[in-house]
């Protein structure tokens, strides 16, 4: 709708009629033509009366969590600011993500601190659409696992993975998308957390805690020799455990430590073979408790790929002899073969 109004002059022609269209949202100059202003926002508010006499604002709300414009009114006149009617579909998903989220923490008993951090992760996931074409369960695990890892929570993946019976690859992959896609890099698995919760499933009655304190001892020294870099943790915790149990007189087999830890027997064994080829390994009892080598022993895959450099070496230096005593007995057979000639 164009309105002439001389509130204003043009400055090119110093006219004073000025047309103004709310519609288009521009002011011309009727004398020569000039745009003055373009795209003018009018601000109003319009309230339309209801069926039961009241006021209602019309127009819609758009809040800071909204995934941006272009979504319709939800009813009638627009949103209704009184009474919370008409939730849109966006606040029921977060209210449902909430209970499950709060549920699923119950469970592993994660407490409110961790559970409302999950909540803020998911709110971030679905403000950037990581939500969708995956299931429920698996965005709640990998939110609550992010907290986890970032809290230094005593949880590993499979402990999700039992809870709600879904494959723990997936469980990975959705954890591995949502910490890139924030931008979170959560610090590395300390294998100390998971020492306390596995020695209790030991059942080492009062000996629990002497038990536990001698396998952060071995930890401890399987991290400065190197061992934990590229490991999974538990595989750690299973062997200090199995060691420790084993100095205070407890007999477990490697059998039942891989149960709790949820490793393979074969995992276990290396990471004792590990240990094994450093120098803590030799002291006694007595002395691994009281003494902490200052000498830190190279990495086993250093270790593993000098040893393979030896055994070539050794190889070759075998082929290199093996070919002089051959090319020797051919000679001395070429000398004799000649001396029978002549």
């Amino acid at each position: 709708m164009a309105t002439a109004t001389s509130s204003s002059s043009c400055p090119h022609c110093g006219g004073s009629e000025i047309e103004k269209d709310t519609a288009r949202g521009d002011a011309v100059c009727v004398g020569c033509g000039v745009v003055l202003e373009e795209d003018i926002i009018v601000s109003e508010l319009t309230f339309q009366e209801q069926s039961s006499g009241s006021l209602a604002l019309v127009g819609q709300f758009v809040s800071t969590e909204s995934g941006g414009g272009g979504s319709k009114a939800p009813s009638l006149a627009g949103f209704k600011y009184s009474h919370g009617l008409n939730k849109n579909s966006r606040e029921a998903t977060l209210q449902q993500a909430k209970r499950r989220l709060t549920h699923l923490g119950s469970q592993l008993k994660l407490n409110q601190h961790c559970i409302d951090m999950a909540f803020g992760f998911f709110k971030m996931a679905l403000q950037l659409n990581l939500t969708r074409g995956r299931k429920s369960s698996i965005m709640d695990t990998a939110c609550l696992y992010l907290v986890c890892r970032s809290e230094g929570t005593p949880h590993m993946l499979l402990d999700f993975s039992d809870v709600l019976q879904i494959n723990v690859y997936s469980l990975g992959r959705a954890y591995l998308r949502l910490s890139t896609a924030l931008h979170i890099n959560p610090p590395a698995l300390d294998p100390c957390l998971y020492i306390h919760r596995f020695a209790h499933k030991l059942e080492l009655g009062d000996k629990v805690h002497d038990v536990s304190m001698t396998a952060l001892r071995l930890v401890a020294r399987m991290k400065r020799d190197w061992i934990h870099h590229g490991r999974r943790p538990a595989g750690l915790c299973g062997a200090a455990l199995l060691v420790a149990a084993r100095l205070h007189n407890f007999n477990r087999s490697v059998k039942q430590i891989s149960k709790i830890v949820k490793l393979s027997e074969a995992t276990i064994r290396k990471r004792l073979d590990d240990f094994q080829n450093t120098p803590s390994s030799c002291l006694t009892i007595e002395e691994f408790l009281k003494i902490d080598l200052e000498y830190e022993n190279d990495p086993p895959c250093f270790l593993e790929a000098k040893k393979k450099g030896k055994e070539k070496q050794g190889m070759e230096g075998m082929k290199m002899e093996t070919k002089k005593m051959t090319t020797q007995a051919m000679m001395t057979v070429a000398s004799r073969d000649w001396v029978l000639v002549v």
